[in-house]
């Protein structure tokens, strides 16, 4: 492919995610993965060089853009380079006219870039949410023996992970695919310590999803305990336990559950577990740096059901905890709706509970709890609150 017929690709590939977003439908990597399954004529650095471009004009692209062209129009703007390829030529998109509009920039949709400052998050803080984002990993302690990896990597800010350039191939490296190491992100890897899961313990892991904190908490129970894994989502559910039998963990139990009759799942487990961590669905302005269409597809209404759902999943943790266990709520959100609102709301429905704040080598405080950012802690952005149950 010439340059000029690659940006042309992009642009036909942002219409599609454009649209997707729009109508909630397949996210930007598996809509690029699909768009060249057709294109075998594309080499690897020609879909590279796209992807590149795609996720660059999203970046730059504040509000939903009308089209794709003009979504890559908005990142020419200040590149003559890339101007000069809208040239007219086979393959190429059509000249630019001067009177052509290109989408508006910014850091989200202006709505939820007032929510966003009305949190503590605007300036520096903003901007660096639409950073690249780092591929960390935990170090499995569960594998005895010395790591062999192909990279050093650098310690990361998270104990016992490490930290390499985006794009590495690490599913590819025997540490991988041996167990020895887990991709996760060093914010992720705090919420677990935030846990302060111990041997022996009864943990249920509210909303485990593929299950990557389930195994960070057995690890760090040195495989000893029970760990409740469940979710609402079997085919995510369905993914830990060979994820379990690579990283050598036993004490995994899955448990599926069916939404709005979670407690009738969960009638054994109740007053009896020494720790619950609900890891919420939310709206997710942590993970832009991984997933910056999602700016374009989070609406308040939506949000205000994922408030609703933060809600209700807390108040069924709650029915969890043994007397004097512990209750740890976290969202990859920085809104204050999804974090410290939320958590002070938790604390004026249950009396008696008390927030204690997590020891984490990380973090700044936001009403009853903590709050990593891109910006300041280099993670990923997560709300981290710990409640003792009375």
């Amino acid at each position: 492919m010439t340059p000029a017929a690659r940006v042309q690709a992009a642009i036909d590939i942002l219409d599609l995610v454009i649209a997707a977003a729009r109508s909630n439908g397949a996210p930007a990597d598996r809509i690029i993965a699909e768009w060249f399954k057709t294109r075998r004529f594309a080499g690897s650095g020609d879909r590279r060089a796209v992807r590149e471009l795609v996720y660059s004009a999203i970046r730059a692209c504040g509000e939903v853009p009308q089209t794709g062209r003009a979504a890559m129009l908005r990142l020419a703007h200040s590149d003559p380079v890339l101007t000069a390829l809208f040239d007219g030529s086979p393959h190429a998109p059509a000249p630019v006219d001067p009177a052509e509009r290109y989408a508006l920039g910014g850091v989200a949709p202006k709505w939820l870039t007032k929510l966003l400052a009305e949190s503590g998050i605007d300036g520096a803080e903003a901007a660096a949410l639409l950073g690249r984002a780092p591929l960390d990993v935990r170090i499995n302690t569960l594998k005895a023996g010395p790591l062999d990896l192909p990279e050093p990597g650098e310690p990361c800010i998270a104990p016992g992970g490490l930290r390499f350039a985006s794009g590495t191939p690490i599913d590819q490296w025997e540490a991988f695919k041996s167990g020895a190491i887990e991709v996760q992100d060093a914010g992720s890897q705090l919420a677990c310590m935030a846990v302060g899961a111990r041997p022996d313990e009864l943990i249920v892991d509210l909303c485990a999803g593929a299950g990557g904190k389930s195994l960070s908490l057995a690890a760090a129970m040195d495989n000893r305990g029970t760990v409740l894994a469940c979710d609402a989502d079997r085919r995510r559910l369905s993914q830990l336990p060979p994820r379990a039998e690579r990283a050598g963990v036993s004490i995994i139990e899955t448990q599926l559950l069916d939404t709005g009759r979670e407690l009738a799942s969960l009638d054994n487990w109740q007053r009896r577990a020494d720790a619950v961590l609900v890891d919420a669905p939310c709206s997710g302005t942590g993970t832009w740096r991984r997933n910056p269409e999602a700016r374009w597809r989070l609406t308040s209404d939506g949000l205000a059901k994922l408030v609703a759902l933060q809600e209700r999943l807390l108040d069924i943790a709650a029915k969890l905890v043994r007397p004097g266990g512990r209750l740890i709520y976290v969202t990859c959100s920085l809104l204050d709706a999804e974090g410290a609102g939320q958590a002070g709301e938790f604390l004026a429905r249950h009396p008696g509970w008390r927030a204690v704040t997590a020891n984490l080598p990380a973090g700044t405080s936001r009403g009853p709890g903590l709050r990593l950012t891109p910006g300041t802690d280099g993670t990923d952005g997560f709300f981290i609150a710990r409640f003792d149950s009375p």
